[in-house]
């Protein structure tokens, strides 16, 4: 390179250029002569890594390679080869001109920071794609690691070139950051929020990317399609999405239906209200009745067995239904919608299974069906819990049991309609 500026210089001179204008030409020139150059290689290398890498790596099996090509990551690598080029070249073009040196230095040094910058996150962003992808990570939220690792790149970088630019030391950055400790934690209040969230999330694992939540303070029900740094990403059932900030979910309390997913079965706990007027005993011709329904005969016979025996051994008056012991209708319908359950295809018999009665209320006497579906399909569950009930109001008549629900307009206008 001196050589070829010394001729530079020479040939200059002898074609009659002023000798004051001839390092300046001549560096000028050099300096052309390398951007040219710099840009040469820089497209050959692109067309090099377009055409021969792009192809290699799209016939391979690796998953890998994709991400690393998805991101560009070769493309700014190839910004790599003009930056070397520059800094072999520019201390010999203006070795006689120090502060023009210094400052193109100083641009090429700059322009090497957001190259490595750039690089680094496009690889980055590759990993986390990658590491999603995995079996291993696809439901870990990982995501607000990367953002973590991108902000402190970001800030690395910004420390460089203001240390470049203002030619100080990176430590004395450092230390002015420390002394602005109160503002950053301003600044990055929520970022630090997000990332302690993060990190107890994932340690007890608390929700995962898929998880269904219900969160009803922030109008949030449905999966989590994203856990970043500062926020999680609820895609709603009526496809709306609800970003809910990460440490929310540390401090805030909220629903997450992960354990009824894995356990596959879903709970059905619902109520049918009886009028407490149509509940009675049952005498003899009824109890004949009954023991039509094929479902609950056993149960009859072998409970009024034990009754008789009862009242037998206690020399009881049964022909008063009110003493002794005696089946009731209600006490039948109960048996016979849990023996109903223990029959249905559709219900766990490994999970829990009980018909029980609550407190009464205004509303009559609440007869609970508490029992678990055998899969966790929202339409399917409708539907088994549907099919249920429908068969439980229309058997309900069949032990003279009434329906509660509170009068109409239609029940007050027959009511007047017969008194007429």
């Amino acid at each position: 390179m001196n050589e070829l500026k010394d001729w530079l210089k020479d040939k200059l001179l002898r074609n009659g250029l002023d000798a004051n204008w001839i390092t300046f030409t001549s560096n000028a020139l050099l300096l052309m002569a390398t951007l040219l150059l710099a840009w040469g290689v820089f497209y050959i290398l692109r067309a090099f890594i377009i055409k021969v890498v792009h192809r290699f790596i799209t016939r391979s099996q690796s998953q890998w390679d994709d991400a690393l090509l998805k991101h560009k990551v070769f493309n700014y690598l190839a910004h790599l080869a003009p930056v070397i080029i520059f800094i072999q070249a520019l201390p010999v073009i203006f070795s006689d001109s120090p502060r023009t040196l210094a400052l193109l230095s100083k641009v090429i040094d700059l322009y090497l920071v957001i190259v490595i910058l750039n690089a680094v996150i496009a690889f980055i962003k590759s990993l986390e794609d990658h590491l999603t992808q995995s079996k291993a990570f696809i439901d870990k939220p990982i995501a607000s690691y990367f953002q973590l690792a991108r902000i402190i790149l970001y800030i690395a970088a910004g420390i460089m070139i203001l240390s470049n630019l203002l030619g100080k030391s990176p430590l004395y950055f450092l230390g002015a950051f420390g002394a602005m400790t109160a503002i950053l934690l301003l600044v990055f209040k929520d970022t630090i929020l997000g990332l302690v969230a993060s990190v107890q999330i994932s340690a007890n694992d608390m929700i995962r990317v898929g998880d269904w939540v219900e969160m009803p303070k922030y109008h949030a029900d449905g999966d989590v399609v994203a856990i970043n740094l500062n926020t999680v990403k609820v895609r709603n059932w009526d496809k709306t999405i609800s970003t809910i900030p990460t440490h929310y979910f540390i401090t805030d309390s909220f629903k997450n239906w992960r354990g009824m997913q894995e356990s596959g079965g879903r709970r059905i706990k619902r109520s049918l209200h009886i009028n407490l007027s149509s509940i009675r005993f049952i005498n003899p011709e009824w109890r004949a009745e009954l023991k039509k329904i094929h479902l609950i005969k056993p149960f009859i016979e072998t409970r009024q067995s034990d009754i008789d025996a009862y009242n037998q051994s206690n020399n009881i008056d049964t022909s008063v239904l009110i003493n002794g012991r005696r089946l009731t209708n209600i006490g039948v319908f109960r048996n016979y919608i849990e023996l109903y359950l223990k029959n249905h295809p559709d219900i766990r018999k490994d999970m829990s299974l009980m018909v029980r009665q609550l407190t009464p209320t205004e509303h009559g006497l609440p007869l609970e069906i508490y029992c678990f579906t055998n899969t966790i399909q929202w339409g399917a569950y409708e539907n088994i819990q549907s099919d249920i009930f429908d068969h439980l109001l229309s058997a309900a008549q069949y032990f003279k049991l009434e329906i509660f629900q509170s009068p109409s307009g239609s029940d007050f206008h027959q009511t007047f309609n017969g008194k007429a």
